[in-house]
């Protein structure tokens, strides 16, 4: 107590409040400050003798830390009672949220520092302000760190450049943030420091004379770095040496086989040394900064074994640093041991003062070019800089990919700078944006215990300056390597955002990086990449509540990324990293000197964003008078409107190969499904992540080459990668626009929508995670074996370089790459099924929710478990599928069995044999291969299964000729699966109908080649499928035919201004005789069908042939009808159809020939007509229309008809349109000037007849005086290529009478060929 007074009587309190914090204080310091001031436990220093000893050293801490109190304060008189001083154990468990204290600060002066501190950075907030006060000893900690420690606890300092002189002092902390224990639970610790400015130091210690050490190695004896390199060349065992210089690099501290240590080096003119420090010496990363002047005594010099036997001055345990030391400091050593009367000055407090006055929390100061004088490959480069190209280095040539023209190699230029974070881009990765135009990336080096925060002021020194390695990220970026060093010059004054939990911050891609050693723009873009699959694949609810470990989802996203990186990447990549030679090689050498400049690299959209662009760009890129056919100006009203009602946009995923959406080819990644009941195409298959799924026409190879309709079921549920794909925007318009100059008017719209979809081979598409099937289907094909003793290799070639990656490791990794796709495919199904589920209102809520838990379960989760299956009980048969319905809207009555009510669904039907019995299995088998059991050759009998409400989503994988193995779920009876003269294997009772009804919870397994019996295939032919020109040779009344649609028409009922009056299809389909057929779809009772597309081929089975009125053959929808698309064409380069057959006249005439070319040339004329029509009513049009419909739009028309002839026969040929413009041989402003001088007459027609004229009008008229001419001029007699159709039901023969003097004849002679101009040129 008599200590207590004497403090309280040396300060004098000049109040109450005063009284009392002086007695807290001097309290708190006997509780948590005496044991460390004492050097043992509180009880055992004052019941010790010395205990007056210690309680004299208590209160003269107390009274040195309430003097350096008062002068901090920004009190003038008095303490700062509103203070109370706080332990480290109370301040590590009571504060949780970041804060920062000022003691210096006044309330004006906080106010300001909030109003800067919340400027600088738009969003976010200052930390908010405590008045605590933190007293203790700065020591070291484990891995270099320093830490303040109390009786209570330590917790870890981050400061900004520490003087070695305050290691293992007490301080006093005036101004410091407290960042408390992150949310995501990553950092050990419970909370860290931030001390800004300079500690103030208590108590000083007596200071250690400057006498030479031992060997020479004391500051007297310290040499030059020139001096020191000698001493390197020539070591000399057991020598000591102390070396002062200027830092030129400082590496970052590295941990290799539970060694820690790091690297710095000293430069004098332009000589260098490298020192390394490790042990008890690592705390000394924190104070040696590039720039600084520092003396190190007592090292000695080793050789590093992987270095090429160079030498290196190595630490000991009597070495020392002394900062700020330069050349005079040796001088006035030297002339203080030749004359030792002169005192020693204690330069301790002055060293601290002046580091205190380096370190204030004012703006750091630039560097000044004298500080690189000595470096020419420094840059100081600064947010305002100049450009990227204009800084390039002399010498760092672009290069070429050899294997990728496109391909640029660049060389990266090695700078300092020194910049603001102003954004956190991914902590987990390493990148930062800096100045909100420059990116930073650390994972070239060991993640630091403090992670970056946005506000900090951080200072580069060889730094990496790369321009444009990614271009998803900024283009100017830096990135470190393990020469560079990254120094805070001051800590954040905002406490940060919460981290996005979709980019982890355990170090994923940097893990990775270490183990495959990849290139910086890989990387990046790997980075990108994980950011963008975060959005796409992990779900919305799932980003604020994660599932459980293992493993997380955000970790899940890293590793699929790098694995699909790894499979996209085919660059090359650089050679394995030497971290000696990266940290200490002249000149500098690293993975970061070269780098890719690639402007086609890979750009992955989400489903979501892919539809609301193709949606938003479907109407605003297109011109409506590009929608018509090259002669739309001559249309009349219903034309119009009817060339509009239908258009299409198809855009390629890559930019090389088509038009784009995007300059950067397109990837996709989703899970690929079955049809929902929300699904917008119910015969397609869907592509779905967590954003939105789409509709997917899609094929696959055969094993001769071809395409057909995709029909193995091991594709539904797998995580896939879309490598090429098509964009499909189908547009759909109803309008009534009056004619051709009235389309710039939006009036006349009266509705108008579109589809989206995509179309894509199944070639193109990177398996990420298998479904059940999928993975046993490729590993009986043997791939996966190869795939894993390609993996080995790659493995062994690592491990040479690796020496810590051993084979429990590389396992490790690959389950973590599988359970990763695994765990994202999951989710991903689950959504699927439970969007699809909500719209099933008619299942019973047990059954949705087993058959989404089933689904789930056997399509993802079973992948990791080998032969796995569900473990309920079914019954199974084999079919094979023969002929497929199309899918239509049908009654449905009310069913009490699934609580269906009566209204619409959709259903479809299939025709299959029937392979063998009913099989029982105790859980699913899949597509496992077939049993003899499972086939009965004798007993193979036809079945029709009915497929309507949720089984009706198979219908895009049962294609005709393919086996499947049809599974009954939760089913242990075989009746269920037995339909009329199918034998059940138990002999249970079979049934009088044939048909079956498909439940909602049955299964479909695809059983390809390899896994069925030889004599099962090889017995059951395919289906036969004719061409288009089988079909109009043939005289069958249901056909079943493959062609290539070259042309597609929207038929429009009519009726009413619904959004249905898109009801009905035309195509135009032709084969490669170039001989075409029309068929004509219904679709008011079915679902809209994509794919149909000129370009594609389709397979269109069970169609009505019909003839037509005038004799021609088309086709129409039957109610068994499917039209199937079985390969995709280049719709965005759409090549001509095959061209039609050329015919001679002679020939044509007796083949049943509809299209066909002609050459010939032109023997005359028979008919002309021009004429205005109403665009209206199609009457004649003169200034008004004749028929007074009260329309005042006309369209100018024209037709001719002429006689060809081609040496074999003759032919008369209808024209229309632009074609009569190029016969008569007029130039667009002629025939713009004929049509002029038609309007007020508005018609005229002329009949040669050989030289002999007939027409109808005024025979003096100069307007047909001129037509005249044109018919009878040069245009007789020229050359011309004809593509025609002929005219049906043409009679073969006529009688014609001839005169011969007085006498008549009478003769039967061949008709002239009727045909109709599809096409024409001349010469």
């Amino acid at each position: 107590m008599d200590s207590l007074q004497e403090f309280l009587d040396r300060f004098g309190p000049s109040s109450e409040a005063e009284s009392i914090w002086l007695k807290n204080f001097f309290t708190f310091v006997q509780e948590h400050l005496s044991a460390a001031a004492c050097g043992s436990a509180p009880s055992a220093a004052h019941q010790s003798p010395a205990g007056a000893s210690c309680d004299h050293r208590v209160e003269q801490l107390s009274v040195s830390a309430v003097e350096k109190i008062q002068e901090k304060s920004c009190l003038t008189c008095g303490l700062p009672v509103s203070y109370r001083p706080l332990s480290v154990s109370e301040l590590l468990s009571q504060q949780h949220l970041a804060c920062v204290s000022n003691l210096s600060w006044s309330t004006n002066q906080h106010r300001a520092w909030l109003r800067e501190a919340e400027l600088s950075l738009p969003g976010q907030r200052a930390l908010p302000r405590v008045n605590l006060l933190l007293i203790g000893w700065l020591r070291e900690g484990r891995g270099g760190e320093w830490r303040l420690m109390d009786d209570s606890g330590n917790v870890r300092c981050e400061m900004v450049c520490p003087s070695p002189l305050w290691m293992n002092r007490p301080v006093f902390l005036p101004h410091w943030n407290y960042i408390p224990h992150d949310a995501l639970g990553q950092d050990q610790d419970r909370g860290y420091l931030e001390v800004i400015g300079s500690p103030v130091l208590l108590c000083p210690r007596a200071e250690q004379g400057l006498a030479a050490s031992v060997g020479g190695a004391g500051l007297d004896g310290a040499v030059s770095v020139r001096e020191a390199a000698g001493v390197l060349r020539n070591r000399v065992r057991g020598q000591r040496v102390s070396v002062w210089g200027q830092v030129d690099s400082v590496c970052p501290l590295l941990d290799v086989s539970g060694s820690s240590f790091f690297f710095f080096s000293l430069r004098d003119d332009d000589h260098t040394v490298p020192v390394l420090v490790k042990d008890i010496r690592l705390w000394w990363s924190r104070c040696v900064c590039v720039g600084l002047s520092v003396c190190v005594t007592a090292l000695r010099v080793c050789s590093l074994r992987g270095w090429r036997g160079n030498n290196v001055l190595t630490v000991t345990h009597r070495s020392q640093l002394h900062t700020g030391y330069t050349q005079q400091h040796n001088i006035q050593l030297h002339n203080t041991h030749t004359h030792p009367d002169n005192t020693q000055p204690d330069n301790t407090q002055q060293h601290t003062e002046q580091h205190s006055d380096s370190t204030h929390e004012a703006e750091p100061v630039p560097l000044t070019p004298a500080d690189h004088a000595h470096s020419d490959h420094h840059l100081l480069m600064d947010h305002e800089g100049a450009e990227p190209e204009e800084a390039g280095p002399e010498g760092a040539e672009h290069e070429e990919d050899p294997v990728q023209p496109a391909v640029r190699i660049k060389q990266s230029r090695v700078i300092s700078y020194q910049g603001v974070v102003t954004e956190v881009v991914s902590e987990g990765a390493g990148l930062y944006l800096m100045d909100r135009k420059v990116g930073l990336c650390l994972a070239y080096q060991p993640p630091e215990r403090r992670r970056l925060r946005a506000g900090d002021q951080v200072e580069l020194h060889h730094v990496h300056f790369l321009y444009r390695p990614c271009p998803d990220l900024p283009p100017s970026m830096l990135c470190c390597c393990l020469r560079s060093s990254l120094r805070v010059t001051a800590f954040s004054r905002v406490g940060g955002a919460s981290e996005d939990p979709r980019c982890p911050a355990d170090g994923v891609l940097p893990r990775l990086l270490l183990q495959h050693i990849r290139g910086m723009d890989q990387y990046l873009w790997t980075c990108h990449l994980t950011s963008q699959l975060a959005h796409s694949l992990v779900p919305v609810e799932l980003h604020h509540h994660p599932p459980p470990p293992p493993p997380p989802l955000p970790q899940c996203v890293c590793l699929l990324s790098w694995k699909l990186s790894e499979t996209l990447w085919t660059r090359r990549q650089p050679g394995p990293r030497d971290i000696y030679s990266e940290m200490l090689d002249h000149p500098h050498r690293c993975p970061l000197n070269q780098y890719q400049v690639d402007p086609s690299v890979p750009q992955l959209l989400s489903v979501s964003d892919l539809l609301q662009s193709l949606r938003s760009s479907c109407w605003s890129s297109v011109s409506l008078r590009s929608l018509l056919p090259q002669d739309g100006s001559s249309l009349s009203r219903s034309e119009v409107n009817s060339s509009l009602s239908w258009s299409c946009r198809t855009l390629s995923s890559d930019p090389q190969t088509g038009d784009s959406l995007r300059p950067r080819p397109l990837l996709l990644v989703g899970v690929l499904q079955l049809p929902s009941e929300r699904s917008e195409f119910r015969q397609t298959l869907q592509l779905r992540d967590a954003t939105a799924a789409v509709g997917c026409v899609v094929t696959e190879t055969t094993e001769d080459g071809g395409q057909r309709a995709s029909f193995n079921t091991a594709w539904i549920g797998c995580l896939v990668c879309v490598r090429r794909f098509s964009m499909v925007t189908e547009r759909f318009l109803q309008s009534e626009f009056p004619s051709y100059q009235h389309l710039d008017q939006d009036r006349f719209i009266t509705h108008r929508t579109c589809r989206v979809y995509l179309q894509f081979c199944l070639d193109h598409l990177v398996i990420l995670s298998p479904s059940a099937t999928m993975a046993a289907h490729l590993r009986r094909q043997g791939e996966e074996s190869g795939e894993e003793a390609q993996r080995g290799e790659e493995e062994e070639e690592d491990d040479d370089d690796d020496d810590g990656d051993d084979d429990g490791m590389k396992k490790r990794r690959r389950d973590e790459e599988v359970s990763s796709s695994v765990t994202i495919a999951t989710h991903l199904r689950r959504q699927g099924e439970e969007s699809g589920g909500e719209e099933e209102e008619d299942d019973d809520d047990g059954m949705k929710k087993r058959r989404r838990d089933e689904d789930v379960f056997s399509c993802v989760t079973m992948t990791t478990v080998p032969g796995g299956g569900a473990s309920h009980a079914c019954v199974s048969m084999v079919i094979k599928v023969r002929s497929k319905g199309g899918v239509a809207w049908s009654n449905a009555g009310i069913r009490t069995n699934d609580g269906r009510e009566a209204g619409l669904e959709l259903g479809f039907s299939v025709t299959a044999l029937v392979i063998g019995p009913v099989f029982s299995w105790g859980r699913d088998p899949k597509n496992q291969p077939m049993t003899e059991k499972e086939a009965e050759p004798e007993r193979e009998v036809e079945v029709l299964l009915l497929f309507s409400g949720g089984s009706a989503r198979w219908f895009p994988v049962l294609q005709p000729g393919c086996f499947y193995r049809v599974t009954a779920a939760n089913a242990q009876d075989p009746s269920v699966l037995i339909g009329c003269r199918v034998r059940g294997q138990s002999g249970v009772e079979v049934h009088s109908d044939s048909t079956i009804q498909v439940g909602s919870d049955w299964r479909f397994h695809t059983l390809t080649r390899p896994l069925l019996l030889r004599h099962t295939w090889t017995q059951t032919p395919p289906p036969s499928v004719l061409s288009v020109s089988q079909v109009l040779d043939c005289s069958s009344e249901v056909v079943t035919f493959q062609g290539l649609i070259s042309e597609r028409r929207s038929l429009m009922d009519g009726k009413g201004q619904s959004k249905d009056r898109h009801s009905g299809v035309r195509l135009t389909v032709c084969d490669q005789s170039g001989r075409s057929l029309c068929v004509y779809l219904d679709l008011s009772h079915a679902p809209y069908p994509p794919g149909l597309l000129p370009g594609n081929q389709v397979l269109l089975s069970g169609l009505l042939r019909k003839l037509s009125r005038s004799g021609g053959v088309y086709c129409s929808l039957s109610p068994v009808s499917c039209v199937t698309v079985t390969a995709l064409g280049d719709s965005c380069r759409l090549s001509p159809p095959p061209p039609s057959p050329s015919m001679h006249l002679a020939q044509w005439a007796a083949s049943r020939c509809v299209q066909g070319q002609v050459r010939g040339h032109v023997v005359g004329f028979l008919f002309l007509q021009l004429q205005w029509s109403c665009s209206l009513c199609g009457s004649v049009y003169r200034q008004v229309c004749s028929s007074q419909c009260g329309s005042s739009s006309a369209v100018f028309q024209s037709s001719a008809k002429l006689v060809i002839d081609d040496a074999t026969a003759e032919a008369h040929v209808w024209l229309s349109g632009k074609p009569v413009q190029t016969v008569l041989g007029l130039a667009d402003s002629q025939w713009e000037g004929l049509q002029r001088a038609l309007r007020v007459r508005g018609h005229i027609r002329v009949f040669p007849r050989g030289r002999s004229l007939g027409t109808e009008g005024d025979s003096e008229d100069v307007l047909l005086h001129f037509l005249l001419s044109l018919c009878s001029s040069d245009v007789i007699s020229q050359q011309v290529s004809l593509t025609c159709r002929k005219l049906a039901n043409q009679s073969s023969e006529e009688v014609r009478r001839f005169s011969r003097g007085d006498r008549d004849f009478l003769t039967r002679m061949p008709r002239p060929l009727q045909l109709t101009c599809v096409y024409l040129e001349t010469p």
